[in-house]
């Protein structure tokens, strides 16, 4: 141990006096364990936002769908049946997370007239089921459910549409069109894309207390029921979900989705392999730097190197301390650059780069790290390995006299 700290202690004295000639060489290995660090942990944030992207779009994995049509047209749609079936089986198998989920169009009272405008009928989970965020106010809650005048979240295109600036004025819009009532509007969700038209989102309890969508041509909408659900329990509960809700309703077609999907992992296997390889390839060239430095510095080094063998000096630890110089290198100059790396993904701007902010976002990884101070670590051994066999095959005659 003594003799391993020695070493380490003797390759940091000799950088000390070599500094300048090795710096160069040090600044093109800190460079690419930067790149390697910061695009391995960039790769990770960049998975994070794909999968909150696809969970806007398609839920958390993995989303349970349950989706109910009647058989035979003369039956007509009970939805207080498929209700009482949907909460029979969340209790029964003590799922935390669901919501009904239908889209309709619904009447709303604008300033030009009264006009369909289209509308998504949920519960309060699915805001947490699928990422829905609000650019201003608040998504529905509990509470919601239960109070007497029915509260709406719109888009920005619909408070246009009302002439409404925020939500600083408290605005409400009346829902219906023969019988209207107030709704107060409580959130705002951010534009989707350019041009989007008004649309709004409505609890399920409340706009069937309130207002009862108009039958399409091809039978009554009735909701589905989207469950999140652990993905170790969704291929068993998907089946006893599906047989229950049958049984609970005789004459009804029941079917079972789920989101569950890989198409993520191969571009994220494929952009860390990416970054990786550009990493590997800019530290074999700070490698080769540092190999010419080590060389060019062995060779200004024989004479002493001929008076350490001469007093005893073995070539096991010639070698070692030699090959040390370039190992204790490259470990700083790896240090450097995993500084900079957790600097520079600190600072990333998540917004621009990927399209709107990550809700979760992902510590700094360790491993992205490890990964460039062993590479770092790799690197300087490597390039040590050809000035130590150098220095060990010097003679200690031809080395004094050098």
């Amino acid at each position: 141990m003594s003799g391993l700290v020695g070493a380490v202690v003797e390759a940091w004295d000799e950088l000390r006096l070599h500094k300048m000639r090795v710096l160069l060489a040090l600044v093109g290995v800190a460079a690419a364990v930067t790149a390697i660090t910061a695009v391995t942990a960039a790769v990770q944030m960049l998975a994070q936002g794909f999968t909150e992207q696809d969970e806007r779009f398609n839920g958390r994995q993995v989303t349970l769908s349950v989706d109910a049509w009647a058989m035979s047209p003369d039956l007509q749609a009970d939805t207080g049946a498929l209700d009482a079936a949907y909460a029979t089986a969340l209790e029964r198998y003590g799922i935390t997370y669901a919501s009904r989920d239908m889209y309709t169009q619904v009447p709303f009272r604008f300033p030009d007239g009264t006009r369909p405008t289209e509308t998504r009928v949920v519960d309060p989970d699915l805001g947490t089921m699928q990422r829905i965020g609000v650019a201003e106010g608040r998504w529905f809650t509990e509470a919601d459910v239960e109070t007497f005048a029915p509260v709406v979240v719109v888009n920005e295109a619909f408070l246009d549409s009302l002439g409404v600036s925020g939500l600083a004025s408290r605005p409400t819009v009346l829902l219906g069109d023969a019988s209207p009532v107030l709704a107060t509007i409580v959130g705002v969700t951010p534009k989707a894309w350019q041009g989007e038209g008004p649309s709004a989102y409505v609890l399920h309890d409340q706009l069937a207390r309130w207002y009862t969508p108009a039958e399409p041509e091809w039978g009554p909408t009735v909701p589905s029921l989207k469950v999140w659900v652990p993905p170790e329990a969704a291929d068993d509960l998907a089946p006893r979900l599906r047989r229950d809700v049958m049984a609970a309703l005789p004459g009804w077609e029941v079917q079972i989705g789920d989101n569950r999907t890989t198409g993520s992992s191969g571009l994220d296997g494929a952009a860390r392999w990416v970054a990786l390889g550009v990493g590997a390839f800019a530290l074999f060239l700070g490698g080769l730097g540092l190999v010419n430095i080590a060389l060019v510095t062995v060779r200004h080094r024989i004479r002493e190197i001929g008076i350490r063998r001469s007093f005893g000096a073995t070539s096991g630890r010639i070698f070692f301390g030699v090959l040390m110089e370039s190992v204790v290198a490259t470990v700083v100059a790896g240090l450097v650059g995993v500084v900079l790396a957790v600097a520079v993904v600190k600072n990333i701007p998540v917004d621009f780069l990927f399209g709107g902010g990550i809700q979760d976002m992902p510590p700094f990884p360790v491993s992205a790290a490890v990964i460039g101070m062993v590479c770092a670590t790799g690197v300087g051994a490597l390039a040590g390995l050809l000035p130590a066999t150098v220095a060990v095959r010097v003679k200690v005659i031809d080395a004094i006299r050098y």
